[in-house]
């Protein structure tokens, strides 16, 4: 534990990170004060995307805090324990972008949206208005069915993640999730046919 009237700053590594496993509030700020630059610089690296970066990073140091106590400090520093941590989420991040493209793509098809261009198109214009016309379409849908889509399009949940955070069963987070895919397709596919 950090003693009163002790700079954080001026502690070794092995007595913050026998605070941590302990649950030492003030260790973590400093634990955080030392390593997010790290941490944040890793998922920047692999994402490419500062504020995905950012949302990593904070994912990382709150799953730090939440498992310190399965830490073993003699297995390695934090800066070891926090960068594995950082990979993994890293690789969630990734598996989650993968996973929001393909169910776009199954909802939307390439073709479904024809907003009446002819063929130039500027990405980033067409990302924001499918985006639009995919949070209005997800508005269209019954409350439980948008609800399990747009956990699943913006905040990058998994079906049992969003079965954890509703309450709700897992087989019925499924079943809404394959019935609101199946119909916000629907709605788009009849969208672009008349775009």
């Amino acid at each position: 534990m950090l003693s009163r009237g002790v700079d954080p700053r001026e502690v070794s590594e092995a007595a913050l990170a026998d605070g941590l496993a302990t649950g030492d509030v003030a260790c973590l700020a400093e634990v955080y004060r030392r390593w997010a630059p790290l941490v944040r610089g890793l998922a920047h690296r692999a994402l490419g995307d500062h504020c995905e970066a950012e949302d990593v990073m904070q994912q990382v140091f709150l799953a730090a805090w939440r498992g310190r106590t399965g830490y073993r400090p003699e297995l390695g520093p934090p800066s070891a324990w926090l960068t594995g941590i950082a990979r993994h989420r890293v690789a969630d991040a990734l598996a989650a972008r993968s996973r929001r493209a393909a169910l776009f793509e199954a909802a939307v098809g390439r073709h479904a949206i024809a907003i009446g261009r002819d063929g130039a198109s500027d990405s980033g214009m067409d990302a924001v208005v499918e985006r639009l016309v995919l949070s209005q379409e997800l508005a269209r849908l019954p409350g439980t069915q948008a609800t399990v889509l747009r956990l699943t399009f913006y905040e990058d949940l998994t079906q049992p993640q969003i079965a954890e955070r509703t309450g709700w069963p897992l087989g019925t987070v499924k079943s809404h999730a394959r019935r609101g895919m199946r119909r916000l397709g629907d709605r788009l596919r009849g969208r672009g046919e008349r775009g």
